[in-house]
């Protein structure tokens, strides 16, 4: 069922009145656009490293195999690894922990197990909130049970166009239209959706996905590192953006021309 405009205002003042929205607000409006970091974001913890989804925008995985390629944790590459000493950190009240930036802990490839182990060590600080980021929104459902009240379900969503992910050989994660579906299905208060490095899309058809997910929160930015991803042109974004603002908070972080646009603007400069 799609629920009316009304509906989703409705539940935007249900979520006003919530402790964690509040602090998500206060931390969004002291971060600048174009913050490489999500502004709900304290610290990052990374007890699971590592991701097999081989996208080809990864900065994490870049990094692996690059400054961090002789550390203990990337040695190997950036092979999954469970980091059992990050099970001791602790945690203030408060807080917005981004769990395993460095690694997909809900990839196809992680033990249940160590979910499990993370999870129970969340419950431990029901007073911290704890974000998860995800490529594989199907594997919440596994365990929807365990998710204490404090955790954020995210997932990435570049674009609703499946062939561009396949013709450009974006990713060997699971297709946008496969996340879609396993992360509307999801029954939790607290979502957010990343639309970043944001591909090319069809603009009713992906406002329409994400108004079906029900997000508290979306981000929306373009690559940072100069990839030459399949991009929409500026002024298809900021419609996009401009629908999702009327349902949803919506942050944009890297909003910029398309490179191919900024391209055309440099040849037209220098005839």
């Amino acid at each position: 069922m799609i629920l009316s405009k009304e509906d989703y205002e409705q539940m935007r003042r249900m979520l006003n009145n919530s402790l964690v929205l509040r602090r998500m607000f206060e931390r969004i409006l002291n971060t600048p656009n174009g913050s490489k970091m999500f502004s709900i974001v304290s610290k990052t913890w990374n007890p699971v490293t590592g991701c097999l989804h081989r996208c080809r925008y990864c900065w994490a995985r870049r990094l692996a195999e690059t400054k961090l390629k002789n550390s203990y944790r990337y040695r190997k590459g950036f092979v999954p690894r469970l980091n059992e000493n990050e099970l001791k950190a602790k945690f203030s009240e408060g807080d917005f922990v981004f769990v395993s930036d460095m690694g997909d802990l809900f990839g196809g490839f992680i033990p249940r197990e160590w979910i499990l182990k993370i999870l129970l060590h969340i419950k431990k600080f029901p007073k911290t909130y704890f974000l998860f980021l995800t490529k594989n929104p199907v594997r919440y459902a596994e365990c929807i049970d365990e998710f204490p009240e404090n955790v954020i379900l995210g997932t990435t969503i570049e674009t609703d166009r499946d062939d561009i992910y396949l013709n450009h050989r974006i990713s060997e994660a699971p297709l946008p239209s496969v996340r879609y579906e396993a992360f509307k299905s999801i029954k939790w208060s607290k979502k957010f959706v990343a639309i970043e490095p944001i591909l090319d899309f069809n603009l009713d058809r992906f406002s329409k996905w994400i108004k079906d997910i029900m997000p508290i929160i979306v981000y929306v930015g373009y690559d940072n590192y100069n990839n030459r991803l399949p991009e929409p042109p500026l002024s298809k974004t900021l419609e996009l953006i401009k629908r999702l603002s009327e349902v949803t908070l919506t942050v944009k972080k890297t909003i910029r021309p398309a490179w191919y646009e900024l391209l055309d603007q440099s040849s037209l400069g220098g005839e």
